[in-house]
């Protein structure tokens, strides 16, 4: 079995919120989406986990499936989007997003990380995850190893929450 990314199920947040490493509770629909995730997936040996709560509520379900014991790597956090952490997206001022839209890879004006550095952390993370690992973590996280292995839609892929990609 190859490595198999999870995203995270919806956390209790108001939709159009940025959020990236502001750690969030789950919303109420939390236990009836562990149970179509765990549908989807096969027993794992290894379980890999960002250590956000969003992320380890779900593996520690699937790792108590399976007998494992959740493994929390930082390197599959979420992007730190610095200043914008919990604003809606509607209210970040627009010179911003636009000067991130023109450096999508090096902005950093926002005091979080930029493209380049979480692509760069996931990437190192990915080679430090065992094979037949189940990885819970985030849409950003996601995107970037979907850009680095020219899967699906790169950047622009999409993984709806408790979403999964399996690695070829």
């Amino acid at each position: 079995m190859a490595v198999t990314l999870v995203r995270h199920t919806t956390p209790d947040v108001a939709t159009g919120t940025c959020y990236g490493r502001t750690d969030l509770a789950l919303a109420s629909s939390f236990d009836d989406e562990v149970q179509q995730v765990l549908r989807c997936l096969p027993p794992v040996a290894h379980v890999v986990t960002s250590p956000l709560l969003r992320c380890r509520s779900l593996a520690e379900r699937i790792a108590g499936r399976d007998g494992a014991v959740p493994q929390p790597e930082q390197g599959w956090i979420e992007m730190d989007f610095g200043s914008w952490e919990g604003v809606p997206w509607s209210e970040i001022p627009r010179s911003g997003l636009d000067a991130w839209a023109a450096d999508f890879m090096g902005y950093v004006a926002h005091g979080g990380e930029s493209v380049t550095m979480l692509e760069n952390r996931v990437r190192a993370a990915l080679q430090a995850t065992p094979q037949d690992s189940i990885v819970v973590t985030h849409s950003g996280c996601i995107r970037a190893v979907c850009a680095i292995l020219g899967l699906h839609d790169g950047w622009n892929t999409e993984t709806p929450f408790g979403g999964i990609v399996t690695l070829p």
